[in-house]
């Protein structure tokens, strides 16, 4: 299967969503940007729409749905026409707190997972380090053992909610160096020597902070542990595969949102006396673009269906990151010429496509670089 069947339990789902987004978040897209921030309240507003517990389990608040449901979520979020606001509450649903679901322990659910779901909690992934990004085996990091207790020391960088999360999935150095020595643990942001360094001054997605955090002699309970010991790096390649999905299908609502946008101005702005759609090159680089945007939705679609279905985790990988490499890949081009087409306005910050395109650029360097999808996909093809 490679296209979905929407349920009209989906399309309610969608119908919340958009309702809710177009409503209270779109219209504030740019002041959002602006200002680098936007109000707390949302995380509240969209957990009682039941939208921070789509795959979760329903003994700690979730509804225990599916992905397509989720991708349904993802969509429509992207109506929100600011990726740094849906950036941060998808950190908060589909990348700091689906590892916690499926490898979590009763208390650590109830503690850290259910008031996620409740809006009650704000979360954080912290992996990235200012040594090491795309090479997560080189995580510096350290939890060190005393007593029942570990004892933290390191940095972290640019951490989407870093500033404001409550608590953090914190990746950390338990064991001997590489792969083998890594584990993640669930840190709570009001432990004394945790501070939060610099607010990192962004290209694009500027309404939510990235930054740098700092943990010195920070003590947690070993009971804070995720899973086992030393097994933090096959946790963070299986978390990073629903990362990368979310990542590929913000790219292909995003760019379906900016064409959408871009041919509606094509058709009413003139030059030379007709619409600027009107003419071939436009309408040619428009239909070429529709048909690959086509193409990167089924193939993400795909991905979806197996990271549905499959059990075998190398196939989950394969279509994932194929997914994120193709739409990732596609979105600069697509955005590009969206923002081309508006000309001198494409240029000016009162415009959505201005932000956009600033926005777009993420996708092809977060959740693992281009060069790492192609790293990783040729290895996955046995290459």
């Amino acid at each position: 299967m490679a296209w979905p069947e929407w349920t009209e339990e989906h399309q309610q789902l969608r119908r919340t969503v958009r309702d809710y987004v177009e409503r209270e978040l779109a219209p504030h897209a740019a002041e959002w940007d602006a200002n680098q921030s936007f109000p707390k309240q949302i995380f509240r507003d969209l957990a009682e729409l039941g939208m921070f517990g789509i795959r979760f389990d329903p003994e700690y608040g979730g509804m225990g749905l599916d992905w397509w449901y989720s991708a349904c979520w993802i969509e429509e979020l992207m109506r929100c026409r600011n990726s740094g606001v849906a950036m941060s509450l998808l950190v908060n649903t589909d990348m700091a707190t689906p590892i916690i679901d499926e490898i979590g322990t009763a208390e650590q659910k109830e503690e850290f997972l259910a008031p996620v779901i409740a809006g009650d909690k704000i979360s954080a992934l912290g992996v990235t380090e200012p040594n090491c990004g795309s090479d997560v085996a080189a995580i510096q990091t350290t939890a060190r053992k005393d007593g029942s207790d570990y004892i933290i020391n390191g940095q972290k960088t640019y951490i989407t909610n870093g500033s404001f999360a409550d608590f953090i999935t914190l990746a950390v150095r338990t064991g001997d160096p590489g792969m083998g020595g890594i584990s993640l643990v669930l840190f709570p942001t009001d432990t004394p020597g945790f501070t939060v360094g610099r607010k990192l001054d962004k290209l694009g997605t500027r309404s939510v902070d990235s930054c740098e955090l700092h943990f010195q002699d920070c003590r947690i309970p070993q009971r804070n542990l995720l899973g086992h010991e030393n097994m933090g790096f096959l946790y963070i390649m299986q978390n990073f595969q629903g990362e990368r999905l979310t990542a590929a299908l913000m790219a292909t609502a995003g760019m379906d949102i900016q064409m959408k946008s871009a041919i509606k101005y094509g058709k009413e702005r003139e030059a030379f006396g007709r619409p600027i759609m009107s003419m071939q090159l436009w309408k040619y680089r428009m239909a070429e673009h529709t048909a690959s945007l086509e193409a990167a939705r089924a193939l993400t679609y795909r991905a979806t269906e197996v990271i549905n279905t499959s059990e075998d985790p190398l196939e989950i990988a394969r279509w994932v990151t194929m997914a994120k490499l193709h739409a990732g890949e596609l979105a600069q081009k697509v955005v590009y010429d969206c923002q081309q087409m508006y000309g001198g306005y494409g240029y000016i910050e009162e415009y959505d496509i201005t932000r956009a395109f600033r926005d777009t650029r993420l996708i092809t360097i977060g959740g693992g670089t281009t060069e790492i999808m192609q790293k990783l996909l040729a290895k996955l093809q046995g290459w």
